[in-house]
């Protein structure tokens, strides 16, 4: 079989053995890493042979880098949202909780992201430097705008959003630390309280 051509409509099968393929190369990178997944691991986990496999993705490489635009995509989108115009501190706090939803309902997208980025970012290094970073000096230029007019305590606006990074995808990306220390316990709704005191203390003038 060869790789699916670009310049045909998928059908619904076609569409759906895609879907399987992405959740199950999620479960095995976010598990073992790029370097420590297989493509017949990625086929067993889906429920496919090799060959139906390479049908729809002609390489791990193009299934691992798909997930990663996907997820960087995604990654951007909550930062996109804060808004010039609105309240300071809610625009931030908003953005604060939305990342913490996400490491919730989708810790192994964060932990495949960090494994990227901890392999060195072989993979989306330039999106990183591009993409990524353009978004954050826009965001940061905002949040540097709010502290000359007075409106949030004069912080440094990158590392501001490093914190938030770091915060809260933590009780993703250490997901089994957490619940071992927590004893089990649902950490988020204590992560939000306990990170909307941190960050609102924070910002205030």
């Amino acid at each position: 079989m060869t790789p699916m051509s670009n310049s045909r409509p998928e059908t619904k099968i076609q569409a759906r053995n895609r879907a399987v393929i992405r959740t199950a190369a999620l479960q095995v990178f976010s598990t073992y890493g790029f370097r420590g997944s297989t493509l017949d691991q990625i086929a067993s986990e889906a429920g496919l042979s090799k060959p139906n496999l390479l049908y729809y993705f002609p390489s791990k490489e193009a299934i691992y880098r798909e997930l990663l635009e996907d997820l960087l995509e995604n990654w951007l989108d909550p930062l996109k949202e804060m808004d010039p115009g609105g309240d300071p501190v809610s625009e931030i706090m908003r953005y604060v909780r939305h990342k913490l939803e996400m490491s919730q309902k989708f810790p192994r997208e964060s932990r495949l992201f960090a494994n990227e980025i901890l392999q060195g970012a072989p993979q989306i290094g330039q999106e990183l430097s591009g993409s990524l970073k353009e978004m954050v000096d826009g965001k940061a230029a905002v949040i540097q705008g709010w502290i000359a007019s007075g409106k949030i305590a004069d912080v440094d606006p990158h590392h501001l959003i490093f914190s938030i990074w770091s915060l809260t995808q933590h009780y993703a990306d250490f997901e089994v630390q957490v619940n071992a220390v927590l004893g089990g316990q649902d950490p988020f709704e204590a992560a939000e309280a306990y990170l909307t005191q941190v960050f609102t203390k924070l910002l205030t003038p």
